[in-house]
């Protein structure tokens, strides 16, 4: 059955009928339609509570309601629940039209860009990853009840992946650490109303969350056992070119914790110069110099000083784009059907910060 949609020029939905009536028609997984499955053969069995005096059986009228308020619950209470839309795009707009009606949500947005995929990217995880801490830090108070449930959702999909894959566990550890203790600040603030949805179910999240830091704390990074050429076997001047394709200096001293080779390369005062006159302005220089005893610029220090005042640049693998001739949001891969005679030169990269903006209203 043809439906139209909020948008006229849109195909609408796809509409089936049952016997609760009219339904919307989206594809699910495969794990739903087993529980589906499982909740409809309850239909077909008898209730028999009290004693055995006093035995109730109900008929198969009840049964069928009782089973349909079980599956009710089950939807609604499964994590898994999610809708999954074939476009990987979403039309942002922050007001009514004719054509569209309502505002775009957070929560809609994390349905419709698909985060809980794109963190399966290890070119989109960063990006992701980078978001959520952004919301923690500044967002929680403005979460609606949905985007409360798909922020949690992508957020313990990541940990999961991070357990399993020992995948960049010192990001997650930061995000984590932001989002307790802010919601540790807003949690003491409850007489203010500052959370939305009932405290206990925040407390409860806080509870996972300081689960999950342990967890991430014990975690153990697996020994890969291989027998070929490993990275202490490279020349000195591809460890030195591969340090130098390093944007984070965390990440410079971490490998520099493997060898003692690394560990030199590491120290390079030009290499912590170029990192930051990259991340930098020269006049931000002047203002934090650093001197060491020999009176050279301690460039390592000078990174980690001018850290804490200015922002660094941030890279991705892959962003989210927004055009400007469709005001249509999307990962660049998958792409949009724009209507502009050259696409190109309406695509504009949103980073973290700006993603948020667009949904502030």
């Amino acid at each position: 059955m043809p439906f139209l949609g909020q948008d006229w020029r849109s195909p609408g939905w796809r509409w089936v009928k049952t016997e609760d009536g009219w339904k919307r028609c989206e594809p699910f997984s495969h794990a739903l339609e087993d529980g589906n499955n499982q909740l409809n053969d309850i239909s077909h069995t008898v209730i028999i509570t009290g004693d055995d005096e006093n035995e109730e059986v109900y008929n198969s009228e009840d049964c069928e309601f009782a089973a349909k308020k079980r599956k009710k619950d089950h939807f609604r209470n499964n994590t898994d629940s999610q809708c999954f839309y074939r476009e990987k795009w979403i039309y942002v707009h922050k007001e009514s039209t004719k054509e569209r009606h309502g505002y775009c949500t957070l929560g809609e947005a994390f349905n419709r860009l698909d985060f809980s995929s794109a963190i399966q990217d290890i070119r989109r995880f960063n990006y992701v990853v980078k978001l959520l801490q952004l919301i923690a830090k500044s967002q929680l108070t403005s979460l609606s009840g949905a985007a409360q449930k798909n922020y949690f959702n992508i957020l313990d999909k990541i940990v999961q992946k991070v357990m399993e894959d020992q995948y960049n566990p010192r990001l997650i550890k930061d995000l984590l650490q932001d989002l307790s203790s802010t919601l540790c600040i807003l949690i003491r603030g409850v007489g203010k109303s500052v959370l939305v949805g009932n405290i206990n179910i925040w407390i409860c999240r806080l509870e996972t969350i300081l689960l999950w830091q342990q967890q991430l704390k014990n975690l153990q990074m697996n020994k890969q056992v291989n027998n070929g050429l490993t990275l202490s076997d490279l020349p000195l001047h591809m460890l030195n070119n591969i340090l130098y394709r390093f944007s984070d200096g965390w990440d410079i001293i971490t490998l520099g914790q493997v060898t003692p080779t690394l560990y030199m390369l590491s120290e390079d005062r030009q290499l912590w110069k170029k990192l930051c006159q990259y991340h930098f302005a020269e006049k931000q220089f002047c203002r934090h110099l650093i001197p060491s005893e020999k009176g050279h610029i301690d460039w390592k220090l000078m990174y980690f000083a001018l850290q804490k005042y200015y922002p660094i640049k941030e890279q991705y693998g892959d962003t989210l784009h927004f055009c400007r001739h469709c005001s249509i949001l999307f990962w660049k891969d998958t792409g949009h059907p724009c209507t502009a005679s050259d696409p190109n030169t309406c695509l504009m990269p949103v980073s973290p910060q700006h993603f948020i903006d667009l949904f502030k209203f």
